[in-house]
């Protein structure tokens, strides 16, 4: 069993690529009296910053050989960070070797990825392939028992503010949760060179995480849930209880469907991954109220979503339902004062989208992953006698937009910026249809004038024949039936306009 230990940073060893967030490093380990080694570049850096520091090769009596391929492989290194300090025969061989131990490794490896997306040629990318910077967060993790690691810029900021609480002293868990994060950056690292050697398209697996963060429970509260966070978090939690399984999941679901809508305010609701209310408005006051008034049930304890600051008007307002979750990309003062009223509800203020290119998924004892459906439609073909009006067009946009981040078979309705219901999960096409429309009746709206959009093709034109009998005027739908000539003939009958767009949107 390893005892637990604290250990005081009294020698670092930095060595990155990117200076970014270098400074404060410098400013907060140089308060804490911190002895700083280095190497080239960052060696420069930091004395440039007025810092001093000493050379690895003063240390080593080497010199950077190789046109610097060969820096810090040396035993003087190396023993100083992978010493064991509980153990007499390690501290008697530093002793006679003249080696000081290194209690904190610093290092931001090689820009391989970013150097491959840039298109560099083969030789441009082999340099970018670290050896040293890799072999030093290894051995630094390695060492967890004695040594701290940082292997990412990104993790900087949190690392300052933790050596500052503690006033220089790193605890065992801190120093083996740092190895843990080191450890898989370095394994995203050796992965994407794997995958260009290969030669095969890269399909990563996911990367960058942080170890599993046990949740309260999972989908349920028999079953255990985790949760591997990536480097940089998408948000900042402001107040509330701990996320759950489930507010995780409505989350990433909720940033996935804002980030389609970006030019004009915007709000929906999310209930369990479906967004049941969403609209835009004049402002986000009013874009919370239309989404809201979609659907007021079913926004019980649900999450939110703007993609504007939330001011004290629309605090005000989104505090009159009860709500799980409320995300936004800022908020003003007085809008924090009014959530905080109800402490337990969680408050996120959105830090970033979300970019990754792959959703993955478990099936079969294996995983599976695709690539994210970011298509959007703007390309449309019409293809009925009626032409569409250009709010009908930008309805059917906003239409198929929500669409898909509905689960299938969904037939989204929408009028004038705002979805008056959806049909979500249905078997058959014409059973989310009616669901649709029973919704939208059952919540007061009328459809005439309204516009349709589908996930995927008709089957049938039975569709057609119900919307047209609803009222609803146009309608978007990928197109690719056998049967298509049936329901553009049914559109043409009826007078509503139809647009195809070659896409399909399944969301299983």
């Amino acid at each position: 069993m390893t005892q637990e230990v604290n250990r005081k940073i009294e020698r670092a060893l930095i060595s990155v690529y990117n200076k970014e967030g270098l400074k404060p490093l410098l400013e907060t380990l140089s308060a804490l009296n911190v002895e700083f080694i280095s190497t080239g570049g960052t060696q420069r850096y930091i004395e440039e910053a007025g810092y001093p520091c000493r050379k690895v090769e003063d240390l080593t009596g080497f010199p950077a050989i190789l046109g610097g391929r060969v820096k810090t492989l040396h035993p003087t290194i190396f023993g100083g960070i992978l010493a064991r300090r509980e153990l007499e025969q390690d501290r008697a061989e530093m002793q006679q070797h003249a080696i000081e131990f290194i209690d904190l490794v610093v290092v931001d490896l090689y820009p391989f990825e970013e150097v491959l997306r840039a298109g560099a040629s083969e030789e441009e990318l082999i340099e970018k392939i670290d050896i040293g910077g890799v072999s030093l967060i290894r051995a630094a993790a390695k060492n967890y028992h004695d040594v701290a690691v940082i292997a990412s810029k990104d993790a900087l900021g949190d690392f300052c503010k933790a050596v500052k609480a503690h006033e220089g002293v790193t605890t065992l868990e801190m120093r083996r949760t740092w190895a843990a994060a080191a450890f898989c950056h370095v394994t995203a690292y050796d992965r994407a060179i794997s995958d260009y050697f290969s030669g095969g398209e890269s399909i990563p697996l996911p990367h960058d995480l942080q170890p599993a963060q046990a949740l309260r429970y999972g989908e349920n509260p028999h079953q255990k849930g985790y949760f591997f966070a990536p480097e940089k978090a998408l948000f900042e939690q402001l107040q509330g209880k701990e996320l759950s399984y489930n507010n995780l999941r409505d989350a990433d679901a909720a940033m996935q469907l804002i980030a389609e809508f970006e030019q004009t305010p915007c709000f929906a609701v999310i209930k369990h991954m479906n967004p049941c209310g969403i609209a835009k408005g004049k402002d986000i006051a009013e874009a919370w109220q239309r989404a809201f008034d979609a659907d007021r049930e079913s926004a019980f304890g649900g999450i939110l979503i703007a993609n504007r600051c939330i001011d004290e008007r629309t605090a005000n307002a989104v505090s009159g339902i009860f709500f799980e979750v409320l995300i936004a990309p800022d908020y003003t003062e007085e809008a924090l004062n009014c959530l905080a009223k109800k402490s337990k509800r969680i408050v996120l203020k959105q830090l970033d989208a979300i970019h990754t290119t792959f959703n993955y998924t478990s099936a079969l004892n294996g995983l599976m992953c695709q690539e994210r459906d970011v298509a959007c439609d703007t390309d449309c073909r019409q293809v009925t006698d009626k032409a569409s009006t250009e709010q009908e067009k930008q309805d059917m946009l906003f239409a198929m937009k929500a669409v898909k981040h509905c689960k299938s078979n969904a037939i989204v309705l929408v009028r004038d910026g705002m979805m008056l219901a959806h049909g979500i999960g249905q078997t058959s096409r014409i059973a989310a249809l009616q669901q649709a429309i029973d919704k939208a009746k059952r919540n007061g709206f009328d459809l005439h004038g309204a516009v349709m959009a589908s996930d995927a093709f008709f089957p049938f034109s039975d569709c057609v024949e119900t919307a047209a009998r609803e009222g609803i005027t146009a309608i978007i739908q990928p197109g690719g039936s056998i049967r298509d000539q049936e329901s553009i003939d049914a559109a043409n009958q009826h007078g509503i306009a139809m647009l195809f767009t070659g896409k399909r949107h399944f969301r299983h």
